[in-house]
């Protein structure tokens, strides 16, 4: 047993070390590295032969959760099934776990640990790189803990006092194990002293840190006495925005599009939404907020946006695939930067239902009348009254086929978005159009619309992740207002839907999520109301296993019979339930339940069937989202109904 005074920044560390007389070897504390290899050292880890080896991981006490942390630390075990780079490349990874382990054994409050690396017999410290092994050759990973050892004294000095704005609350150290009588882990630690610098941060203190840190391990009496002095820095506003490298954007809008007020007090959440905004543009490869090293006297920080620009425009093409829906294709082009301040014009076009079956026979079809069309033109201009705060305008043209319609027509749209906060945003929007309708259940009815009203809506956003959310949850709604001009109907539809989600387990490898939609159309009767606008179910995003838009009310024939087809209802209930697990890193499964049913009335009186879909699916987890693969069974199928349908795409369902 040996004792070793460590110095940080002027405070002592002093700790026990009980290991074999071997490790000469590098280790990390509270971010300082120890008895770090020589160059000479490192330049002899030369690449031979491939070595094969087996390990074995031994951990005194019978402790499955150390031996589990052993495990997760060392590479030799991490890599045990592919051969290491000769003889010297196994050394090498032997030598890097002694520091790994004791890292480890620090992060679980183990300052006396005995960590033994043995190669052939022999311990890994003591052999040079050169050394021959036999292959495979036999490594035994031993440690032996040490106590537990529990703070004594967890103090901070310099605390920042409690927020008084609930958005700048951050999480107590006493909550992350920093209190005493807890076990002593490094990582509670340096945890505590991150926690309290972002502390005095989200309270106008831009230049805070940790000054001083004092841990003194007491061995006789397995306690670790730990004092952190917070350096608050001094208090700061904002100073002037200033931006470095725009060539086409107007420099002034990209400061003003930070957001930040001089005179307003610092808060990083600021820089967040800065960069967030930024993100949003599309027109930087990258954009970033630097503060000055220092406050100015007269208590200023100034903010200097590095922004590196994107090519002008872009191209890109699309495809999809249902077995029901047939395949599309998309394409558009876009112009990021028309006038220096990000304005986007982007134009859209859409071929779809290339072999699919909504063309009212049931039978796979590739007719040009049979396909969708869709072709429009978007403009935006960002940063309109405020950094948040969006104009759009858009026209649209487009032909759509399906089981209970063919529309035709041309749209418009003009209005803002807003961006409340993170998860609050809105939108508000004037808009026109005229439809024409062919309608083949009614003896191929014809019927055209002109409306004009708006469109608002409010978007809540809570989940953790947008295409794989395991936590939050998320609710939209929106209204429309408008007056149909041919039948001379005022009209309101209201369309509420919500999500959540419940993961269970560390890094939630188990979730539950669900859904629930309601929509409701007050005011004209269903004959004089635009099929469009009325409400159906069925498809991927809806009840899965049933044809796209084919739930809805009965159409009857002159003798009051079912024929089989659907048309739109005035209420719409909807929803899903999904199981998800994750059975590796890259795989996962879903059991799935969906559930709908469209009424006659504006309120539901559920005395239409209700649908239901059920299956199962593939989830191949990706950096950019999960693939979906999807495979659904309709319970009460329809006429026009599969026996089961397959879906694929990019994230979940919902």
């Amino acid at each position: 047993m040996k004792r070793v005074s460590v110095w940080l920044g002027g405070a002592a560390l002093t700790l026990a070390l009980s290991a074999t007389p071997h490790p000469a070897t590098a280790f990390e504390l509270f971010g300082k590295k120890f008895f770090e290899k020589s160059d000479e050292e490192k330049a002899a880890d030369v690449i031979g032969e491939p070595q094969n080896y087996t390990v074995e991981i031994q951990v005194s006490g019978d402790d499955d959760d150390l031996k589990g942390a052993v495990e997760g630390a060392s590479s030799l075990y991490a890599d045990r099934d592919e051969p290491a780079s000769g003889a010297s490349g196994l050394l090498a990874k032997a030598r890097n776990d002694y520091k790994r382990i004791l890292n480890t054994m620090y992060a679980q409050g183990r300052y006396g640990p005995t960590i033994s690396i043995r190669v052939d017999g022999r311990e890994a410290a003591d052999l040079a790189p050169d050394t021959m092994l036999p292959d495979p050759a036999a490594v035994v990973v031993s440690v032996e803990p040490g106590p537990e050892f529990r703070f004594g004294k967890a103090e901070i000095l310099r605390r920042a006092p409690p927020a008084t704005n609930r958005f700048d609350e951050v999480e107590a150290p006493e909550k992350q194990g920093f209190v005493s009588g807890e076990v002593a882990k490094s990582g509670a630690i340096i945890g505590a002293g991150r926690l309290q610098v972002e502390a005095w941060r989200q309270q106008g203190h831009p230049k805070a840190e940790v000054a001083e840190q004092r841990v003194v391990a007491a061995h006789d009496q397995n306690i670790v006495d730990a004092t952190l002095n917070i350096d608050p820095g001094p208090y700061a506003v904002y100073g002037p925005v200033t931006v470095q490298g725009t060539d086409r954007m107007a420099p002034e809008f990209v400061a003003f599009m930070a957001g930040l007020t001089p005179g307003a007090e610092y808060d990083p959440d600021d820089l967040k939404r800065a960069s967030d905004r930024y993100a949003r543009l599309d027109v930087f490869r990258a954009a970033r907020l630097q503060e000055a090293d220092a406050v100015n006297p007269d208590g200023t920080l100034p903010i200097t946006v590095i922004a590196q620009e994107r090519p002008l425009r872009r191209f890109g093409v699309g495809a999809s695939y249902s077995t029901l829906d047939g395949a599309g294709i998309e394409a558009y082009w876009l112009h990021r930067n028309l006038f220096g301040r990000a304005e986007r014009l982007r134009f859209d076009a859409r071929v779809a239902g290339v072999g699919g079956t909504n063309n009212g026979s049931g039978e796979f079809s590739a007719d040009p009348a049979d396909l969708t069309y869709r072709l429009g033109a978007t403009f935006t201009k960002p940063g309109v009254y405020t950094p948040d705060t969006d104009f759009a305008a858009s026209l649209i043209g487009d032909r759509e086929v399906l089981e209970p319609y063919t529309r035709t027509g041309v749209n418009a749209q003009v209005g803002f978005t807003q961006i409340f906060d993170e998860r609050l945003s809105g939108k508000i929007f004037a808009e026109a159009g005229y439809d024409h309708f062919l309608e083949e259940p009614f003896d191929d009815r014809e019927r055209e619309f002109v409306s004009v009203g708006l469109l608002g809506g409010l978007t809540y956003d809570d989940r953790n992740n947008k295409t794989n959310a395991t936590q939050g949850y998320y609710l939209d709604l929106q209204a429309r207002p408008y007056y149909e001009i041919e039948y001379g109907n005022p009209t309101l539809q209201l369309i509420a839907e919500g999500r959540t989600y419940f993961g269970f387990g560390e890094d939630d490898p188990f979730v539950l999520a669900g859904r629930l939609k309601i929509g409701s159309l007050l005011g004209p009767d269903l004959d004089e109301a635009a099929p469009d606008r009325l409400f159906f179910a069925g498809g991927g995003g809806s009840v899965r296993g049933y044809a796209y838009r084919n739930i809805g009310l009965p159409v009857l024939n002159a003798d009051g019979e079912d024929t089989g087809d659907v048309s739109g209802g005035k209420s719409l209930v909807e929803g899903s339930l999904e199981a998800r697990v994750k059975v590796t890193q890259a795989i996962g499964l879903v059991g799935f339940v969906d559930a709908g049913t469209v009424g006659a009335e504006s309120f539901p009186k559920f005395d239409e069937d209700i649908k239901i879909g059920t299956g199962v699916g593939l989830r191949y987890l990706t950096g950019l989202g999960p693939i979906r693969l999807d495979v659904a069974v309709p319970v009460d199928p329809g006429k026009n109904d599969p026996s089961f349908a397959f879906y694929v795409g990019i994230g979940q369902a919902f």
